[in-house]
């Protein structure tokens, strides 16, 4: 069988409209020679009643401190509707169809509830239903642990269960589809330059996803390359091509004519330096800090060590455990609020020289100071004011004809 995985997200099933066009791309795919399987997310989003955020508040409105697995049996219901919803609807058409939550379709995991992490797809119920000629739609977010309780794969998990599936099944390729026409170069809320990129790595979209665009679960995206299953990001409401990602490097960057493929931000962060004196240590120091940082589950990122001093960038909200940890240590330190981080990303810039300089002269030339900056083979980024974002996206997005 050829089989091919279309995972729907929540805005792409909300009205019967939406499920109709839904309903035309597994039929295509089918009339096309595959075998679909189909994962759907739950319909909508916040206030409408089946959304994931609705259900949670019918809890936490009035239960602050919400027993995590009984989280995970109330979000798995979205899903459980949207998959009914839709296979009724492909059997109305003629087409003989069946929901299957992810119990059912074979999706196990640990018990880490929330964000628990698949150990295996057992696909003989699928494969069976597909050798029969009927279309499975799986519930996506969600799977059972050995002992049959019911979990979640966080945020996105959808995404999550379509490339399992499509590892699993071996299929042709994954189909992720959603209200938008693909991978985008950047943020479309930021800048209406904006587009589809046509074709990326595995390894561009994973920085991307690491340094803060929406485009799929990072998981999802590390699954997919480990066993090298294509994912194609398309729009459920328009016919384009869309966004491959592959492990194959496309021709324009692999002959360096496209050095930057995307940018990506992340906002409502902090800059934070250390200043030590030599006499004091530092390296010991720093040590110490890092340890309790660490043991107090506070995340670090741009981490600079110059001499004595050491610098980073932590999330807003966790500025003032970090201050009081400081405090603690009786260290001289200061706190920039109100940076963001803004990452150009592209495998086309492994072994390229003059990429910072050009990164630079855009920034300059707008008018953005960089506070701090960092880079590793496929990623640079600067720390910046977040008044900055839109002007020094736009910049480096002249700059590198992204």
């Amino acid at each position: 069988m050829k089989i091919i995985v279309q995972k729907f997200g929540g805005t792409s099933v909300e009205t019967a409209e939406r499920r109709e066009r839904v309903a035309e791309k597994i039929l295509s795919a089918k009339a096309r020679g595959f075998s679909p399987v189909v994962v759907i997310s739950a319909m909508g989003r916040a206030p409408q009643p089946y959304a994931t955020n609705t259900l949670i508040s019918l809890v936490r409105d009035f239960c602050a401190d919400c027993s995590i697995r009984e989280l995970d049996l109330i979000m798995s219901c979205g899903e459980t509707i949207s998959a009914v919803v839709m296979s009724q609807h492909l059997r109305t058409k003629g087409h003989p169809a069946v929901a299957l939550t992810g119990f059912q379709a074979g999706i196990i995991t640990d018990d880490h509830h929330g964000d628990a992490t698949i150990l295996a797809v057992e696909t003989s119920r699928i494969t069976a239903l597909l050798e029969d000629g009927v279309i499975p739609v799986v519930t996506g977010f969600q799977g059972i642990t050995p002992n049959f309780e019911i979990t979640t794969l966080g945020r996105g998990g959808s995404d999550l269960t379509a490339a399992a599936l499509g590892a699993a099944l071996k299929a042709d390729c994954v189909e992720i589809y959603s209200d938008v026409d693909g991978i985008m170069t950047m943020d479309p809320k930021i800048s209406t330059l904006a587009r589809p990129v046509p074709q990326m790595t595995f390894e561009e979209v994973g920085e991307m996803v690491s340094e803060g665009a929406r485009v799929l679960q990072r998981r999802c995206v590390a699954l997919a390359q480990e066993y090298g299953v294509p994912i194609w990001v398309k729009s459920a409401l328009s016919g384009d091509v869309g966004s491959l990602v592959s492990m194959v490097m496309p021709q324009d960057a692999f002959e360096k004519n496209r050095v930057a493929t995307s940018l990506a931000h992340i906002l409502d962060v902090s800059y934070i330096g250390i200043f030590m004196e030599p006499a004091e240590s530092p390296g010991e120091l720093r040590t110490k800090i890092f340890n309790e940082i660490a043991r107090q589950r506070v995340s670090l990122d741009l981490i600079n060590i110059s001499g004595p001093n050491l610098f980073f960038i932590v999330n807003d909200d966790q500025v003032l455990k970090v201050e009081k940890i400081l405090e603690n240590f009786k260290v001289r330190f200061q706190v920039t609020s109100g940076c963001a981080k803004l990452s150009i990303i592209g495998v086309g810039m492994r072994g390229t020289p003059g990429v910072m300089a050009r990164i630079q002269e855009a920034l300059q030339e707008a008018g953005v100071e960089i506070l701090h900056s960092t880079d590793s083979h496929i990623t640079i980024s600067c720390l910046i004011r977040s008044q900055d974002v839109q002007r020094a996206t736009e910049a480096l997005q002249k700059k590198f004809r992204i």
